[in-house]
């Protein structure tokens, strides 16, 4: 941490979810993008109790696509988003704590495919803004090799996390 309370990062980490229960997901720490955006497909909004919801799958791990986690979370939006290419695309949006290293914030995300991306995570500067010092000179200064907490998950039976 530098002496301004930032945590300096580098130009990807590993990222934990833990409200959604992803205990590990790739992110590429992306300061020319706005808003963060989460992989997620078979996105399904309900109503419980009054508050809009959606479940939706993420593969973590960009190599193993039978591992899949169902997550549940507030619809905090909807909203238009350009992605890097210029093309618009409507997407939910959510709120939930982040963490990177020892430090968790509170961080909106949008849902998007991802499948075809090399991350299955972006961190915008939006949810960096006063926390995050970014060094693009290295990788994973939060700790290697996070991914290895699936080691021993089964492919064959995804992992559920209800909000």
């Amino acid at each position: 941490m530098s002496d301004d309370g930032l945590i300096t990062v580098g130009w990807r980490e590993w990222v934990a979810l833990p409200d959604l229960g992803i205990p590990a997901v790739k992110a590429k720490i992306d300061t020319g993008a706005r808003t963060s955006a989460l992989h997620a497909f078979e996105l399904e909004t309900f109503s419980e109790k009054g508050q809009r919801k959606v479940r939706f799958g993420i593969h973590p791990l960009r190599k193993r696509k039978r591992l899949a986690l169902m997550c549940t979370a507030d619809v905090l939006d909807e909203r238009v988003v350009s992605d890097s290419g210029g093309h618009r695309e409507m997407r939910l949006g959510i709120r939930t704590p982040l963490r990177t290293g020892v430090r968790e914030w509170p961080t909106e995300l949008t849902l998007t495919n991802r499948d075809t991306m090399l991350f299955r995570m972006l961190l915008g500067r939006t949810a960096m803004a006063g926390r995050i010092c970014v060094d693009p000179s290295v990788s994973y200064i939060t700790g290697r090799g996070r991914g290895r907490v699936y080691r021993n998950w089964s492919e064959d039976l995804s992992r559920s996390k209800k909000k």
